[in-house]
């Protein structure tokens, strides 16, 4: 079972227009860097990160430099203690500087991480979220990089969080038959027209989803005008978002937060620049009870501790295509279960990786089953898309991560 070979692809997506449209990307081209981990069986595990076209080959790039360093390792034993090996490539000597933990190289670090927990849960046969629950806290915790987090999460702490909740969570199992919930994006891209939205939304209803999200980030007359007309097609019970994607400076966000609270959003989400937190702690102050959500831009775990620290997000975004992968997001995890903060991934993965994940938050961590996003505009280019049934995440059953995209 020794990795024998690396590959990458540079796998690029136009799409509808309007589709994936937001205050900041006018025209986006979805885009994969692909990591391919070849065994000598012939065995082939596949991991994601997302980026948006140009430069989706400088991560290409840096996959090969980083994972390089993989071939002859036995997969087993690679996983049995990923955390030191995460640590190791992304402290790599020659790479660091151009982070560290953030940029193109640590996309590449993603890339390569999905396609090692690909690759292991195809050995095992068995889909991803069922290998994650099969293995002791202990070895839980051997999958993680905890350094930087010692004053808050040490290996000790989060393997007391994951013992706390096995007691309970035969009672959580349940979740594997529900399916887990989710939510639409896909209805309310910023260059939608009115009319499109409309018929968005109701196609949604009609297919069993409760909860939609909104592009805002434009003339706050114009965004006022978009979300009250939300309101009004959706229903009073519908469960609305609103994502500025980063787009108002500090002054803006508090006046717009102000004003879209009328519609009464389950949040807002990525009001100003990810790297502010100041501003997050004084914007979540002004307009509380309103809830903030973000993680889509937040690079690393480190910096998701210090907003979690300032006690000014409401619904954690991490992001495994995103952060370092799989590995970081669990630990990412662990840490929002510690100061009690729900996650609701980002999914740049297009919601693939993401339904083995939160199932695995919910049952093994002992997270709330809030949702998941969907967005379904890559779903005939997977092998194995994610089913999404009455509004509700089907649990997947293929061996894998269902990462395997068509040639």
């Amino acid at each position: 079972m020794l990795i024998r070979a690396v590959s990458t692809r540079d796998a690029r997506f136009q799409l509808e227009p309007g589709a994936g449209s937001d205050a900041v990307h006018s025209e986006p081209e979805y885009s994969f860097a692909v990591t391919y981990l070849t065994l000598n069986t012939g065995l082939r595990g596949t991991g994601l990160v997302l980026t948006m076209g140009e430069g989706n080959d400088l991560v290409c790039s840096a996959i090969e430099k980083l994972a390089a360093r993989l071939v002859g390792s036995d997969i087993e034993e690679l996983m049995s203690g990923f955390g030191a090996r995460f640590r190791a490539l992304a402290d790599d000597p020659h790479l660091r500087w151009l982070g560290p933990h953030k940029g193109v190289v640590h996309l590449a670090l993603a890339s390569i991480t999905n396609a090692c927990f690909d690759l292991w849960a195809k050995v095992r046969k068995q889909p991803l979220w069922s290998v994650l629950l099969g293995l002791s806290p202990s070895e839980v915790v051997n999958l993680l990089d905890l350094s930087y987090l010692e004053d808050v999460l040490d290996k000790e702490t989060a393997l007391q969080l994951l013992i706390d909740e096995q007691q309970s969570r035969a009672s959580r199992m349940g979740i594997l038959d529900r399916g887990y919930p989710g939510y639409d994006t896909s209805v309310g891209w910023y260059h939608y027209g009115d009319e499109q939205i409309r018929d968005n939304v109701q196609r949604s209803l009609d297919q069993g989803f409760g909860a939609f999200k909104l592009k805002v980030g434009g003339s706050l007359s114009r965004d006022l005008e978009r979300a009250q007309d939300l309101r009004r097609n959706a229903g009073p019970r519908a469960t609305l978002m609103l994502d500025a994607n980063q787009q108002w400076s500090l002054p803006a966000a508090i006046v717009a937060c102000k004003e879209l609270a009328c519609i009464d959003p389950y949040w807002i989400e990525e009001p100003t620049h990810p790297d502010d937190i100041f501003a997050h702690k004084q914007l979540a102050q002004e307009i509380a009870p309103l809830s903030l959500a973000l993680g889509e831009h937040v690079p690393n775990r480190v910096v998701f501790k210090n907003y979690l620290e300032a006690k000014c997000v409401g619904f954690l975004q991490p992001d495994c295509t995103r952060l370092g992968g799989v590995s970081e997001f669990l630990t990412v995890s662990l840490l929002a279960r510690k100061y009690g903060v729900p996650v609701v991934p980002h999914v740049g993965d297009m919601g693939q990786i993401h339904q083995h994940l939160v199932l695995f938050n919910h049952i093994a961590v002992g997270h709330p089953e809030v949702f998941l996003e969907h967005i379904p505009h890559l779903s005939s280019h997977f092998m194995n898309p994610a089913r999404v049934i009455g509004g509700r995440y089907q649990t997947p059953q293929e061996p894998g991560s269902s990462s395997d995209i068509h040639e």
